[in-house]
């Protein structure tokens, strides 16, 4: 009886966060086969949700003064008898619900993956992995946007927060590196993804290469481009490089090899997930950096700066060669 009955998922606004869960999305909707599941979770990753196969509706959450989102999903919700509410916001809306079993994400735990500290709200050693899934018409969207006959290499300059964005300068070095004539992705193209209000910090890396078009290089444009394209898109890359950032998630979530580029975060907690993911950080720990920049000692633009291009070309080049050849 308990596949058959309705479970809400509540997540995050966030894009990264929201992405994360996915994990234990997919892990109860394998205990429960049948599930209908309602997802709640913030406007910007709420697309990323509408072709799960045990999703059968998302509700965007738009925040409200004084909460008065929580009593506008309360009333999307109340009219229906819940098997199970799992919230990951830890709000009282659960409380409020008819249900029968009520799962709440409580205080964080130091040090743990996300993915593991969800996974063990219902007993998972094992994580499910997060997985995004892709509509046929966004697959074949991408398919015509992003070349079939030589590797792809995409890259995330960007960031929410200037701390954490590794100097545009080095993206463009260590991508010079690694697609160079007999280079681990010698010839490659290179798609570059930002959102459009961060397009003054990415478009410096498609300039690099506007150049190199002539002699075959070809530069990809995804700047300002909708989550589920530039997921769809991703998912074609043969390596994504980026700071830690929602971006980096949905790459590693699409199943594409991925280079997570890490400073003043947490890098336990916040690491790309899944076998075919690695991750390269500052020297120092990301407490300390953050401490450098409370008392001034480090200037906030230049606390990823222990990250060398030679330290990320290095993880690029093991990645790439442990997960296959670059032209496959």
């Amino acid at each position: 009886m308990r596949d058959a009955l309705n479970l809400l998922f509540i997540t995050s606004n966030r894009v990264g966060d929201a992405i994360l869960s996915m994990g234990l999305l997919s892990a109860l909707a394998a205990r429960h086969p049948k599930a209908r599941i309602t997802v709640a979770c913030g406007p910007l990753p709420a697309p990323l949700f509408a072709h799960h196969p045990s999703v059968v509706r998302v509700l965007p959450l738009v925040k409200r003064r004084h909460g008065l989102h929580w009593f506008d999903l309360w009333r999307q919700v109340a009219g229906r008898f819940w098997y199970m509410v799992v919230d990951l916001r830890n709000s009282l809306t659960g409380y409020a619900l008819p249900r029968l079993w009520l799962i709440r994400l409580g205080r964080h735990r130091p040090d743990r993956h996300v993915v593991e500290e969800e996974a063990a709200l219902i007993g998972e050693s094992v994580p499910t992995p997060p997985r995004l899934y892709l509509s046929e018409a966004q697959k074949e969207a991408a398919a015509a946007a992003v070349p079939v006959d030589r590797p792809v290499l995409a890259l995330g300059p960007a960031a929410n927060w200037l701390g954490k964005q590794w100097p545009v300068e080095r993206f463009i070095d260590l991508a010079q590196r690694l697609t160079a004539p007999g280079a681990a992705l010698e010839g490659a193209a290179i798609l570059v993804t930002a959102a459009a209000h961060e397009r003054d910090v990415a478009q410096p890396v498609l300039d690099a290469f506007a150049g190199q078009q002539t002699m075959g290089q070809q530069t990809i444009d995804f700047i300002g481009a909708d989550l589920p394209s530039t997921a769809a898109a991703l998912a074609r890359c043969r390596l994504y490089i980026g700071n830690d950032s929602g971006l980096m998630h949905m790459a590693a979530a699409v199943g594409t090899p991925t280079l997570g580029l890490f400073g003043p975060t947490d890098d336990s907690r916040y690491r790309p997930w899944g076998a075919q993911c690695d991750f390269v950080r500052a020297p120092q720990g990301w407490r300390e950096l953050i401490a450098a920049v409370d008392s001034g000692a480090v200037p906030g633009d230049r606390l990823m700066d222990g990250v060398t291009v030679e330290m990320a070309q290095q993880a690029a080049e093991r990645l790439l060669a442990r997960t296959g050849k670059a032209d496959g």
